[in-house]
């Protein structure tokens, strides 16, 4: 296997989300959990170019690529099959955590501690589960 070393870096640019509705989505994500606007520019007729990222968050965005077809509606909020899809980590969970909560952010259970930190798991406004994560103590 060639050494990662001689490879050009490389980043994650965006992760796509489904979502039922670009404005409704955008609300959520600004206003519950406090992610910034990247970009929203029109495409075509009923398309846009919408990302978002969570303070501090790098190069990395969130893309709101809203549902098209019947196949692409039936898959909001179940992208991973139940699973949790994204993971927000941040540098203070407690302050997070409580700030999330008083702004009407869902959570499915009480925050536990894990070897690789604090988490608990909430969900967006479409049932997308998501991992808030704090550091290890």
């Amino acid at each position: 296997m060639e050494p990662t070393t001689s490879l050009p870096p490389q980043y994650l640019g965006a992760v796509a989300l489904l979502v039922r509705d670009y404005d409704e989505a955008l609300a959520f994500y600004t206003q519950q959990l406090r992610f910034g606007l990247v970009e929203d520019v029109a495409l075509a007729p009923g398309r846009r170019w919408v990302t978002l990222a969570p303070p501090g968050a790098g190069q990395t965005r969130l893309l709101l690529a809203q549902a098209v077809t019947p196949a692409q509606a039936a898959q909001v909020g179940n992208q991973a099959g139940g699973r949790v899809l994204l993971f927000l980590h941040t540098a203070d969970f407690w302050a997070d955590y409580h700030a999330m909560q008083a702004r009407g952010v869902r959570f499915l259970e009480q925050p536990r501690r894990e070897a690789y930190g604090t988490v608990a798991v909430f969900e967006d406004l479409y049932g997308t589960k998501w991992d808030l994560l704090g550091p290890p103590s």
